[in-house]
């Protein structure tokens, strides 16, 4: 694979991931989980080989209690061909290469095998990326790395073609959790393990005045019946490994009949 730019800090992801709070900081990682269970109920298929990408293997574990549990390294520990059944759980948006990712899980899968994914989209902490903003370039007149990039549909749904995965599918679930202050909200992150990892961020703390006016920020602009919201997008994406099973597009030009004739209505010629 070639090299690609390295956004996020392995060696701090693994310890936020470590210090999560598997008795309740993962409430949004069991909620993927459970909509991820609910899309493969409506899939008229039976899965007999199953790996899931996934920080925390004891829960994704629920989805296929026999499947291969994989960590979500640069390179995937996925044999080519052997699965017919690839999710990747709540991790695509810290990789340094998501095309990279996905295109392996593709290559794992064999011919008609599924693939499922679910990470944040770009509306995923909107309020504290703009709170933190203007409180950074107010207070000190610079902005530095806070939350992690995460893509929005039309480019995340992207991916599944550019990895050659046939039927592809994305949809957003957005998600509204609201919180008694940003201190509350910015606990709750550290308790899912998704506290800043950037390879980019600031290595000293942040200044005290800047957290107070970012506060301020987010209670104004924000607040609603005395709690402030905070947005979390889940990006499901899906598509098929190719087979000569599956339905494929007419060639252009070889309908049998015109559309016109289909609707019952007149056809008007375009000019040359």
């Amino acid at each position: 694979m070639q090299n690609t730019p390295t956004m996020t800090d392995r060696t701090a992801l693994l310890r936020h991931r470590a210090r999560a709070d598997q008795n309740g900081g993962l409430f949004l990682q069991e909620t993927a989980l459970e909509d991820v269970q609910d899309r493969l109920t409506l899939v008229n298929r039976g899965f007999t080989k199953v790996a899931i990408v996934c920080a925390f293997s004891d829960l994704w574990r629920r989805v296929a209690p026999h499947a291969d549990i994989l960590a979500d390294e640069d390179v995937l520990d996925l044999e080519t061909g052997a699965y017919d059944l690839v999710i990747h759980a709540m991790c695509l948006h810290w990789a340094n290469d998501p095309v990279g990712q996905v295109i392996q899980c593709r290559r794992a899968l064999k011919g008609d095998g599924y693939f499922l994914s679910v990470s944040f989209g770009g509306q995923t902490l909107h309020e504290l990326r703009a709170a933190m903003a203007e409180a950074e370039a107010q207070v000190s007149g610079g902005l530095s790395p806070r939350v992690v990039p995460m893509g929005e549909i039309r480019d995340l749904g992207a991916l599944l073609q550019r990895a050659g995965l046939a039927l592809p599918v994305a949809d957003a679930v957005p998600l509204k959790v609201t919180y008694e202050t940003p201190w509350h909200l910015m606990r709750d992150l550290r308790a899912m393990g998704e506290a800043n990892a950037l390879h980019g961020r600031l290595r000293r703390p942040t200044g005290r005045n800047v957290l107070l006016r970012m506060a301020e920020i987010y209670n104004s602009e924000y607040m609603e019946d005395g709690r402030i919201p905070a947005t979390f997008e889940l990006i499901f994406l899906s598509g098929w490994a190719p087979d000569a099973s599956q339905p494929q597009p007419l060639r252009p030009g070889s309908a049998g009949a015109r559309l016109a004739e289909a609707l019952g209505t007149d056809e008007t010629p375009l000019k040359d």
